[in-house]
């Protein structure tokens, strides 16, 4: 089991500054990978919560990171595929493999805010065959001499796209239902679980990602299954707690429970609890529990 924690990007603590200690410190105590995740923007009156209220952008932020740490990895979970081409996200991508010397996942994902398409220019109808086309050709761009493609939404002039990134960055795909699930067996090199994942239950959803994987003649055993570990830190013994929420010792144990259900990696993300992600939330404070938890949780 490999152990990740989530920087700030979300809310009042997300500043430049605490992202540093934070990816300092977990890179000293070795964590074995830093992430961020995606929010485009936030409609209006909305009311899926004050997590997504205020979002850095995570490629911007890694970059960052790049800079700042040597040996972690880099990862972000997830990239909306709709809101970028494939070529421009391919450049964006391998520019980041190179400054942070071969250290980023990629994790992608198909969105699920209307608002974002919307924005985007994209539209929210068939996003998983829009994925089907995307992800191959993303690692054509990345790996042959001259691509040319025509297809269903993207197309292609014979084109170099230089410098190539070298290793190929890892790809993993989010999503949750059956035929999301079957699509990272079949095209990617793991499966990211989402921030509403019911973690009782996930052990089924890797056996799907793994019996595609195994169908398509590929090697189930060689994927990566990462869990985005909604931590909240909070008084021990509570009664029906969630996985995830509670002691220091009751997380350790929700993680080991993880691994045997055949997770790979959890990390740890802060993000998402609203007495810490929010944009109303104490930075001082949340950079305190971050910290305590930071070493209470390190691998």
């Amino acid at each position: 089991m490999r152990i990740g924690f989530a920087v700030p990007v979300s809310g009042s603590w997300a500043t430049p500054a605490n992202m540093a200690r934070v990816a300092r410190r977990a890179e000293e105590l070795g964590y074995h990978e830093l992430w961020t995740f995606q929010r485009l923007l936030y409609p209006r009156g909305h009311g899926m919560g004050p997590v997504y209220r205020s979002v850095h952008d995570p490629v911007v932020t890694l970059a960052y990171l790049a800079g700042l740490t040597e040996r972690v990895r880099l990862g972000v979970a997830v990239l909306n595929i709709p809101f970028a081409s494939p070529a421009l996200l391919a450049k964006q991508l391998a520019s980041l493999q190179a400054v942070s010397g071969g250290r980023l996942d990629a994790g992608l994902g198909l969105g699920w805010l209307p608002e974002e398409f919307a924005a985007s220019g994209a539209s929210f109808e068939r996003r998983g065959r829009r994925a089907e086309e995307f992800v191959p050709l993303l690692r054509r761009l990345w790996t042959e001499e001259t691509v040319e493609h025509r297809g269903e939404f993207y197309e292609l002039p014979p084109v170099h796209q230089d410098p190539r990134p070298s290793p190929v960055p890892p790809i993993l795909l989010g999503g949750s239902a059956d035929v999301a699930l079957r699509r990272a067996g079949r095209l990617a090199d793991g499966w990211i679980s989402s921030s509403r994942e019911d973690l009782d239950g996930i052990n089924e959803k890797i056996y799907i990602v793994k019996e595609a994987a195994r169908e398509a003649g590929r090697d189930p055993g060689a994927l990566r299954f990462v869990t985005r570990g909604v931590t909240r830190v909070r008084p021990a013994g509570a009664a029906g707690r969630e996985a995830l929420t509670g002691s220091f010792e009751e997380i350790r144990g929700d993680v080991a429970a993880l691994e045997a259900r055949g997770v790979t990696e959890v990390f740890h993300d802060l993000n998402f609890d609203p007495e810490i992600g929010s944009p109303d939330a104490d930075p001082a404070g949340s950079m305190r529990r971050a910290e305590e938890a930071l070493e209470a949780l390190a691998p």
